[in-house]
């Protein structure tokens, strides 16, 4: 059984940073890509920033230059800097990894609240 355990939400003011973590545990043979989604309150689920196991990132236009991603693979994991955040980062933040037990397949986290406040 593969989970995903998100961790690091939560509220901060307009301009401050947050660090969101996700770990990912039980039985599988590798991590191939990991990333970060989220959800805001109306909205459809977007991807934020995504980075694959050799380390090549992909980030939403809206996050680019305040957000990082980076994963450390001996602990199976993934983090998402956030810095400059803006009311609009509001919403539930969603990790997402391709875990390989058998096949690779897409697994989710239960998602962290983040919540600028202007």
């Amino acid at each position: 059984q593969v989970q995903l355990v998100e961790s690091g939400g939560g509220l901060v003011q307009a301009g401050g940073s947050l660090r969101l973590s996700c770990a990912a545990s039980g039985s599988f043979f590798g991590i191939n890509a990991m990333g970060w989604y989220r959800q805001a309150p109306g909205k459809q689920r977007e991807l934020v920033a995504a980075v694959t196991s050799g380390g090549s990132t992909n980030y939403a236009d809206s996050v680019k230059g305040r957000f990082t991603i980076s994963r450390d693979n001996a602990k199976n994991t993934v983090y998402l800097q956030m810095n400059s955040l803006k009311p609009e980062d509001t919403a539930v933040y969603y990790c997402n990894a391709e875990v390989v037990v058998v096949i690779g397949r897409d697994y989710w986290g239960k998602g962290t609240l983040v919540t600028v406040s202007s």
